[in-house]
């Protein structure tokens, strides 16, 4: 059975990033994750959003869009911006030599986002960047009310 869509805007802004912690504990209470299960869908969706408060704005203020439901054994996370069309699918495996050889921070958290999660789409439609990101739940995980 499909759970009701829960919704979160929040400015890019790095303040922001609790508000999502926020929003996921909230939205992920009823599910039985395990502590492993319930961090791989944090990072992954942190590292999205910080990806999009860091780069898709540039200068200008803008807002992002999160939305979670559960449907068919999944828990669904959408993400939605109209910062510069940018789609992570095409993002290339970051050299990890290359990044520990010359300590370079960053450059991998879109990579580790597509592997913690079961499923990662995009598609850029009316001027807006929107990537659905998901993770199967066990059945024993998965709650008839809403998420």
């Amino acid at each position: 059975m499909a759970s009701l869509k829960k919704e979160l805007k929040i400015k890019n802004d790095m303040a922001e990033v609790d508000k999502i912690r926020h929003f996921l504990k909230e939205n992920l209470k009823e599910l039985n994750l395990s502590d492993k299960e319930y961090y791989k869908i944090e990072v992954s969706l942190l590292e999205i959003v910080l990806n999009i408060i860091r780069y898709a704005y540039l200068q200008e203020e803008g807002n992002i869009f999160i939305k979670t439901w559960q449907a068919e054994g999944k828990i669904f996370f959408e993400i939605r911006d109209n910062g510069i069309p940018f789609d992570p699918r095409k993002a290339e495996m970051p050299d990890i030599k290359e990044l520990i050889k010359n300590k370079k921070v960053g450059g991998l958290g879109i990579f580790l986002s597509r592997k913690l999660m079961d499923g990662f789409e995009y598609k850029r439609e009316s001027n807006k960047n929107i990537l659905t990101m998901y993770k199967k739940i066990k059945e024993a995980e998965a709650s008839d009310s809403s998420v």
